[in-house]
């Protein structure tokens, strides 16, 4: 497996994992997040025209996991990652959340940022175990409040969810 750029005709994969991926979320209750639909395709687009779009790569070079950023404040923040079932458990998402701080590094960002569910084990517990720490309400920047208040509108304040930070 190997980390890369996504290619333009890879979108469509980006969301078909993250469809796979969201279904272990019917399991748990949260059936609404497993049917909540992908990024559409022009959006994927702006996240690979900024530089901010990789993929993991199987043998035959097809994706199994993809991760998009943002930037946030001057740091880069996890807007998705997400890993084929048939691929986890490997270390993917680390991985590409690795890469993302390498890359965060090379381009003098601070930080890595994300929000995301607290309650769900392979949610802020494994973030936590990748080197993420909780944000307090205190600690949150006007960028990190804005995501949250979209998220809010979205309706994903059903369930607990937090900001979480990792110092590059």
């Amino acid at each position: 497996m190997h980390i890369r750029t996504v290619r333009l005709d890879e979108l469509p994969l980006l969301r078909d994992i993250e469809r796979a991926a969201g279904q272990c979320f019917r399991d748990i209750g949260m059936p609404e997040i497993a049917d909540d639909e992908p990024l559409p395709l022009g959006e994927l687009a702006r996240y690979r025209h900024a530089g901010l779009a990789w993929v993991t790569a199987d043998a035959a070079d097809s994706p199994v996991a993809y991760l998009i950023a943002d930037r946030v404040e001057g740091s880069l923040h996890v807007e998705q990652v997400s890993v084929h079932p048939h691929s986890a458990r490997r270390g993917i998402g680390r991985s590409l959340l690795d890469h993302l701080a390498d890359h965060a590094a090379s381009v003098q960002a601070p930080a890595l940022t994300l929000t995301t569910f607290t309650q769900v084990p392979w949610n802020a517990p494994y973030y936590t175990r990748c080197g993420f720490r909780v944000l307090d309400d205190a600690a949150l920047t006007p960028g990190l409040r804005e995501i949250r208040a979209r998220e809010a509108a979205h309706g994903l304040d059903r369930w607990p969810r937090a900001c979480m930070r990792r110092t590059v």
